[in-house]
């Protein structure tokens, strides 16, 4: 069963009916799931839930699909909170610890919101989906469209990761390159899904992936023993995964399971794309788009997002901040990791990390904080970030340090 009350927009307050397709509102910014948390509160428990198996789907109660036949999933979720105490000796920090996103099925934290966007779709009866993306999202999403039978349209930039573009290819998605940003392939996208009646499941345009991201937020307060850290570090594209985490903790917190204040978000982006740090630093409601965006980190180049000013919302009802780093600090963050943990991160984790340290040094961050990092993707979804020089030997010859 589904606790799910209504969809909502956050701007206007229209409500929508929840058991038809929707995407945006008439206004034009995203619709928010609401549910009957009292009703939820009486029909589930921590407790029940603590005896579950792992996976994403043990919060389905928290989830919008009704019926469990409609779930389409890989195995999802309950990735481990890692306590990185050399990594945060290295950083200033007592209290480190790593949410590795990398460890889901299709290796990067878009298999949640994929998941449940999908298994939405199908309940629906959506038998057609179409999307942008930087990369890893067409991925995850192609991936569960295979498996629940749906056909997937995927626009994305030509300079995407290649890992992700094989996951649509072989996984049947229609692809097309773009030469341009992931706004250019939202356009372009857009205007086919509206010639040909395929359901646009673009970031926010559908009220679903947030769901799915919402669980990391579920899963840090279960780890916290349905608590809060003081501070959660996240990098920040599109946001949804920061949005999601705000919302876990404000149902959590109304249902009563969480007593703990929600944690400090911290949004993290490059400098060469920060459209919601500008908008932060200059006390705006909304951002502006970034014109020429350009860093590396393929998930946080995205130069304008549509929930903009829900992540502003979520960062300064927290108490939270948003920063941007280099993209040489992003890549320090990336090798730091890997020395001092054994972890390959992806880019986007690597940008937390450069944060936490601006964040420690400026004393935004206290040394005796307890302080949650997302990394968002493994890093062995970006092949060709990092290219060393190594000594190639012959067979004969012997190996001298």
């Amino acid at each position: 069963m589904t606790y799910i009350s209504h969809l909502e927009c956050p701007k206007c307050q229209r409500s929508y009916a929840p058991f038809r397709p929707n995407n945006t509102c008439q206004c034009g910014a995203p619709l928010l799931v609401r549910y009957d948390l009292d009703d939820m509160g009486r029909g589930i428990s921590r407790r029940e839930i603590k005896k579950r198996p792992p996976g994403m789907w043990r919060y389905r109660e928290f989830l919008p699909v009704a019926r469990e036949e409609n779930i389409v999933s890989l195995g999802e979720g309950s990735t481990p909170m890692l306590t990185a105490g050399r990594l945060g000796k290295a950083l200033g920090l007592e209290h480190l610890q790593i949410k590795d996103e990398g460890l889901n099925p299709t290796g990067t934290f878009k298999s949640r919101g994929a998941s449940c966007g999908i298994s939405r779709c199908k309940e629906l009866g959506i038998g057609k989906i179409a999307m942008p993306t930087a990369g890893h999202a067409g991925g995850a999403w192609s991936c569960y469209a295979a498996r629940a039978g749906i056909e997937a349209f995927i626009a994305m930039p030509v300079d995407a990761e290649r890992v992700a573009m094989l996951e649509c290819v072989l996984s049947g998605a229609k692809t097309w390159l773009v030469r341009g940003l992931i706004s250019d392939a939202g356009r372009m996208i857009s205007k086919a899904a509206a010639k040909y009646e395929w359901f646009d499941v673009a970031t926010l345009k559908e009220p679903y992936r947030i769901e799915g991201k919402k669980t990391m937020g579920l899963e840090i307060a279960e780890d916290f023993d349905w608590g809060a850290p003081d501070v959660v570090i996240y990098p920040t594209g599109g946001g949804v995964g920061l949005i999601g985490i705000w919302k876990a903790y404000q149902e959590l917190i109304q249902m009563g399971w969480v007593k703990d204040k929600p944690p400090k978000l911290v949004a993290v982006q490059a400098e060469g794309c920060m459209p919601i740090v500008r908008a932060y630093q200059e006390g705006k409601e909304s951002s502006e788009f970034h014109t020429g965006a350009k860093t590396f980190a393929g998930g946080i180049r995205v130069p304008k997002a549509l929930g903009d000013f829900l992540v502003l919302q979520a960062i300064r009802e927290t108490g939270g901040t948003a920063v941007a780093v280099s993209d040489e600090e992003i890549m320090e963050g990336v090798k730091l990791t890997a020395l001092t943990e054994g972890m390959f991160i992806c880019p986007e984790g690597g940008a937390a990390i450069a944060a936490a340290r601006r964040l420690v040094q400026t004393g935004y961050i206290q040394p005796e904080d307890k302080v949650v990092i997302l990394n968002t993707g493994a890093g062995i979804k970006y092949p060709d970030i990092v290219r060393p020089e190594l000594p190639v030997l012959n067979p004969d010859e012997e190996i001298v340090l």
